[in-house]
């Protein structure tokens, strides 16, 4: 049902882009009320408005924490225009009708991560706003809710396209973003005060974990409640904000699953500064590779595990031509990240609607990880070390090659983001096989080597790189025999000296880092 804007209530903290929504309304003769900073905002910008307390009779009081608390703008908002009843209570109390409401929300989180004191940050709880937020989308069948300056451009497009007026469609889908608005706003304050301790005390790590992390843990604007978890038996919810992290440019809305790949894509991406390209499947990699050009990096990492590729999350840090998503349309994938397409490209790869699409943008991501366990929560830096040759240690008689040290520097980085046991095996700037998640790092070397002949790699002259230390020297002795010749790992194990001995002893040369790279 299209109702048309007849008059409307604004109270935002933020102006920037609002002048333009303002002038349309004023065009289009509608009514505005207004508060404070607003009122004087659309008053310099030569609009009649009217004052919020010449509607009630009220002035703004309590250092402004009342003001738009009174019921004839909450009538205003929430009598049923279809509803005789409410129709002619409106009419008996003279409550005016409010088609659209547009407001924000006091810079809650932003006050908490300043470090301000805990007066201003009480004072930035905004009680008048969430209501405002929550009585508009309520009534979403007569009224419109804009509840975030990020909504100014689209609002001003349907009103403009539609003559100031909206239809049922728009109202119930900004009603819907209004109450995750408001659900995101309360649990930033929840999480404020759930670190108070029985006597109302915080904790150093604790106040840490709040003051520090705050904005992690609000619902992003578009997508909070996820379709369903890991299974889907399982709810689920997403905390942050992803819109600032990508833009989605095509498919349908990412899952539990696709974020799990998407966040090991990113993580294992940012190791590389050359043109690369990863795939991800299960949250490990089956295919990475750096070269000259995308179409080739994409080529020989999709050449690594073609079969786990399929269904797979792919990210590259480069920009995607025509040449390379032509490759890419031949496979079957779930999710592409890049910093960049090219119209030609983007227009084959849209030709599938279900693929998601996903342009990154340069946003730093955190540097803490948190784990909920047993009762508790786990809190740890993130794994940022990443060893070069300068940190490599020779432990051998022989040393590695240049191109050999490239390679082991290559496998590492693939190493530290693959769930241990692992292995990886590589050459030339291209992953050749890893063994994952097994209980005996042997069983993580043979699952290695037996991916890598099944998609016919030459093992000669191949690096091997180990998260962990090797306990005994079973592990270099394989790899030997499937053609390795140089490895690196940790060291640091009580038997070192018995796979060091075994590489003297056969030509092989193996570096050590003193670093281990777990990954649960």
């Amino acid at each position: 049902m299209t109702k048309k804007i007849k008059s409307a209530l604004i109270s935002v903290y933020y102006k920037d882009g609002l002048d333009k929504i303002v002038q349309l309304l004023h065009e289009h003769d509608v009514q505005i009320f207004s508060t404070g900073g607003t009122q004087k905002f659309v008053e310099d910008l030569g609009i009649p408005v009217t004052a919020v307390e010449d509607l009630t009779s009220y002035p703004s009081i309590f250092g402004g924490r009342v003001k738009t608390l009174h019921p004839k703008v909450f009538g205003g908002i929430l009598y049923r225009r279809d509803n005789e009843g409410d129709v002619q209570t409106a009419a008996q109390f003279e409550i005016p009708s409010i088609d659209l409401v547009i407001v924000d929300l006091y810079p809650f989180t932003e006050t908490v991560a300043s470090g301000a004191d805990e007066e201003d940050i009480i004072e930035k709880i905004d009680i008048g706003g969430i209501s405002l937020i929550r009585g508009a989308a309520k009534n979403f069948n007569d009224v419109l809710i804009v509840s975030s300056r990020e909504q100014y451009d689209d609002v001003f497009e349907i009103l403009k396209e539609k003559g100031c007026a909206t239809d049922l469609a728009d109202r119930r889908r900004y009603a819907k973003e209004g109450f995750l608005m408001s659900s995101s706003y309360d649990t930033a304050i929840h999480n404020y005060f759930a670190p108070l301790t029985p006597k109302g005390e915080f904790t150093d790590s604790i106040e840490n974990f709040s003051f520090e992390s705050i904005k992690q843990y609000t619902p992003f604007r578009g997508q909070g409640v996820l379709r369903y978890g890991e299974n889907p038996h399982q709810a689920a919810t997403f905390y942050g904000d992803l819109d600032a992290m990508f833009e989605q440019i095509h498919g349908k809305e990412l899952s539990y699953n696709n974020l799990m790949d998407v966040e090991s894509c990113v993580r294992l991406m940012d190791e590389f500064t050359e043109t690369s390209f990863v795939i991800v499947k299960h949250n490990n990699a089956c295919g990475v590779a750096t070269a000259p050009t995308a179409k080739e990096a994409y080529v020989n990492a999709l050449a690594c595990d073609p079969v786990s590729a399929f269904g797979g999350v792919i990210i590259t840090n480069a920009n995607v031509d025509l040449a390379t998503a032509e490759e890419l349309h031949k496979l079957f994938f779930e999710i592409l990240i890049a910093p960049s397409f090219d119209a030609d490209a983007l227009e084959i790869l849209t030709k599938k609607k279900d693929r998601r699409l996903l342009i990154r943008k340069p946003v730093e991501v955190s540097k803490k990880q948190f784990k909920t366990l047993l009762n508790g929560v786990l809190e740890q830096d993130k794994d940022n070390s990443i060893e070069t040759a300068k940190d490599f240690t020779v432990a051998t008689e022989k040393a590695p090659s240049e191109s050999e040290v490239k390679a082991l520097e290559f496998a590492l980085k693939i190493c530290k983001h693959l769930k241990s046991n692992n292995v990886v095996l590589a050459k030339d700037g291209q992953m050749l096989a890893c063994g994952v998640g097994q209980t005996s790092r042997v069983d993580a070397l043979k699952q290695a080597i037996d991916k890598a002949k099944t998609f016919g790699f030459d093992l000669n002259g191949a690096a091997m790189a180990s998260e962990a230390f090797f306990p005994f020297a079973d592990c270099v002795e394989i790899a030997h025999q499937a053609g390795i010749t140089t490895v690196v790992q940790p060291g640091g194990s009580i038997r070192d000296k018995d796979s060091i001995d075994y590489c003297n002893a056969n030509g092989l040369s193996m570096v050590m880092t003193g670093v281990r790279h777990f990954l649960h």
